[in-house]
């Protein structure tokens, strides 16, 4: 998965970069060292987002089995009345 991630990441870094280029009428190559750039960033943002979504997911997680605990504890375990 970082692979994949940090793939996507450099191809969107550089294709922002491209794509900048391109509506200002510029060589696509103009200042390799932006595209190097970009293309880290784009790998940095693209691995944050994956730690991201599974720290979410254990959130997630941790918050839905407190909620079905609370739940059981509010039905079944209050048998007196």
């Amino acid at each position: 998965m970082p692979l994949s991630a940090t793939m996507v990441g450099v191809l969107l870094g550089l294709g922002t970069q491209m794509y900048s280029n391109a509506l200002r009428k510029l060589p696509y190559m103009r200042h390799p060292w932006e595209h190097l750039l970009g293309m880290g960033l784009g790998a940095v943002f693209a691995n944050q987002m994956v730690k991201w979504e599974v720290k979410a997911q254990e959130d997630l997680d941790k918050l839905l089995l407190k909620a079905k605990q609370a739940n059981e504890r509010r039905y079944f375990d209050d048998d007196e009345d």
